[in-house]
């Protein structure tokens, strides 16, 4: 399958994955959701042939995720986009609005689907091609499961210009919200519409990586976004990317 993705008692880490008492990481809890069950078959093998990943459930319509997350607790989704009864962007976005959701990695066959922006602006961490390899779509689900989620800026900006390139109206919007930020805030906005690490960011601006990650949390907050995809395309849609 060419990937895009775009990082106590147990419980989900702040921005990442799951940790047990000892401080080590579980296994990223993954639920499959596509109609096709050739598909789920093949990813389900791709995911558990990996020792940090769990696949812990499958769904085979977009109507059967709230169920299927509420039972499995899966950390990530690799949610198919077209579906007969729901689809994944209706899917993605009932999910995204509910307290403590998993994070969304949404299954297309091309990249230029108008849909996967949709998805994006909807909550989902990134997106991946139908035919990326396997080794790629083990990487994309730990980047996501970690907190590290990020589009290639060149993907995002061709999606963008090729979908759904924001009319003048909708970038003085989008610019508007970004000059609520502090001068550093919209610094590390730029960096994650670049599609950099929190490391990467840390390194670029002179700051601990504990302090660009209290940046972004912020960023979410004032920008009443929910994950770093949302802020990278708010930037492109300001016309700043």
């Amino acid at each position: 399958m060419a990937a895009v993705a775009a990082g106590g008692p147990t419980g989900r880490a702040s921005g990442g994955r799951r940790v047990t008492v000892a401080g080590g990481a579980e296994p990223v809890r993954v639920l499959v959701v596509d109609d096709d069950a050739l598909v789920r078959a093949g990813l389900s093998m791709i995911l558990s042939a990996a020792s940090d990943v769990a696949v812990v459930g499958e769904a085979s319509d977009g109507a059967e995720v709230p169920g299927a997350v509420s039972l499995h607790r899966p950390d990530v989704v690799l949610m198919d986009i077209r579906m007969p009864r729901v689809d994944g962007l209706a899917a993605t976005e009932t999910l995204r609005g509910r307290p403590g959701a998993p994070e969304v990695i949404v299954l297309t066959t091309f990249d230029a689907d108008e849909y996967v922006l949709r998805a994006l602006r909807a909550g989902a961490s990134g997106f991946l091609l139908k035919d990326t390899p396997p080794a790629e779509i083990l990487r994309a689900v730990r980047r996501v499961a970690a907190g590290e989620a990020m589009l290639s800026p060149t993907v995002t900006r061709r999606l963008i210009a090729h979908v759904a390139a924001p009319a003048p109206p909708s970038r003085g919007r989008a610019a508007e919200r970004l000059d609520q930020l502090s001068e550093r805030e919209r610094d590390v906005a730029m960096a994650l519409a670049q599609g950099r690490s929190n490391a990467e960011i840390a390194t670029a601006l002179h700051m601990s990586v504990a302090t660009v990650k209290a940046h972004v949390s912020r960023l979410l907050i004032k920008l009443e976004l929910n994950n770093r995809v949302q802020v990278a395309i708010l930037v492109h849609d300001a016309g700043l990317a």
